[in-house]
């Protein structure tokens, strides 16, 4: 009786190519996804250097950054304007400033020290960062006293100073991080299981035969779970500040703009979800592989992407939640401006209208 039972169940299970699928091939792509995606080592730190003293030896303690295997450096830099500018951008995560007076200092063997700003968005990779920096600066002046022996010699120091989180709390990008992922999560799940429930109880069909144009329909669902999902944020801005007590240093008119055209888009990929799925079960099953999977991994929220292979690293360009990320915490920690992520709020924009129209487009097919 039971090897009957059994041997039907294996049937069914062997016709099912969405079982099958499930049961081995997505934990397959999973293991391969979180394998390479998730990486604590740190490598090719992005750096710009500051030299103001532009000398034989300040090249050598340069050279022997670039030496370590850890550090590659993307700009020179020759004001101090220029490094609250890299910084910002994202486009260097340390800045080696090396003072006028270094060389002098160590040909008279005098201490001197060089200055490394780091940013701290992400705490426990600033703390990594910060290690490396202090580990080549000692290997530095190891040298330099083997090269010149130790009466005729300075020696060389290093002060770290990180800029966005000080104290290195990991809390602090944390939370602005998770923006991202509760609203790619919640809003388009909560928007597929609407028009698919719809389906299942089939008050569906009296949309098809109505008036109602798809895109009309459309938009109607878009204002009702933007709303909510509006309302989502609004809910974790205010936790996040006084609970966490996280520092927000940007502006909260720009935050919320910006966060409007993200939950727009969020609930696009709702409603794109529920017109190719039947059930409530698939639409579920669907927005959490396409939402909530790669919010974790692709967004940049708990792996610095710039740690993930080249190829991930491109990957990451398919998902909303890695534009709306670098916003949030690039508005709470680093206080800038819509100049500095013009590029990403462009690209959200594209992004939602894009889903919009094909959510819109497939719908009308159904109703044609």
């Amino acid at each position: 009786m039971i090897y009957q039972l059994v041997k039907k169940e294996a049937r069914e299970i062997l016709r099912d190519p969405v079982i099958l699928g499930v049961a081995i091939v997505l934990p397959v792509i999973m293991l391969f996804l979180f394998g390479y995606a998730i990486s604590l080592d740190v490598d090719d730190v992005s750096m710009a250097v500051y030299d103001q003293d532009r000398s034989q030896e300040s090249a050598r303690l340069i050279d022997a950054f670039v030496g370590s295997g850890y550090f590659t450096i993307e700009h020179y830099l020759d004001s101090p304007g220029q490094v609250d500018r890299v910084l910002d951008k994202g486009e260097a995560s340390i800045v080696l400033a090396v003072p006028p007076d270094f060389s002098r200092d160590v040909n008279l063997g005098k201490r001197t020290e060089v200055q490394v700003i780091i940013d701290g968005s992400f705490s426990a990779t600033a703390l990594i960062v910060s290690n490396y920096a202090a580990s080549v600066v000692n290997r530095y002046t190891e040298d330099l006293l083997e090269r010149r022996g130790e009466a005729a010699a300075g020696t060389v120091g290093i002060n770290p100073r990180v800029w966005y989180n000080p104290p290195l709390r990991s809390v602090n990008y944390i939370v602005p991080g998770l923006f991202a992922v509760l609203l790619m999560a919640f809003p388009p799940l909560l928007t597929a299981l609407s028009i698919v429930r719809e389906k299942e109880r089939g008050t569906i069909e009296q949309i098809y035969v109505s008036p109602v144009s798809p895109p009309a329909f459309i938009v109607g669902k878009v204002i009702t779970y933007g709303v909510i999902a509006f309302f989502e944020m609004l809910l974790i801005l205010v936790i996040g500040t006084l609970w966490f007590r996280i520092p927000f240093k940007g502006s909260v008119p720009l935050l919320i703009g910006i966060s409007l055209i993200y939950v727009l888009t969020t609930v696009s990929i709702g409603l794109f979800v529920s017109t190719i799925t039947r059930t409530q079960f698939q639409a579920m099953f669907l927005s959490l592989i396409v939402t909530l999977m790669p919010s974790f991994l692709f967004s940049g929220f708990l792996f610095p992407i710039a740690t993930m292979p080249y190829m991930l690293q491109l990957y990451t360009y398919v998902f909303p939640a890695r534009y709306f990320n670098d916003i949030s915490r690039d508005i709470f920690l680093k206080g800038v401006g819509l100049e500095y992520f013009i590029g990403n709020a462009v690209l959200l924009i594209i992004y939602g209208g894009a889903l919009f129209i094909a959510a819109s487009l497939k719908f009308k097919k159904k109703v044609a």
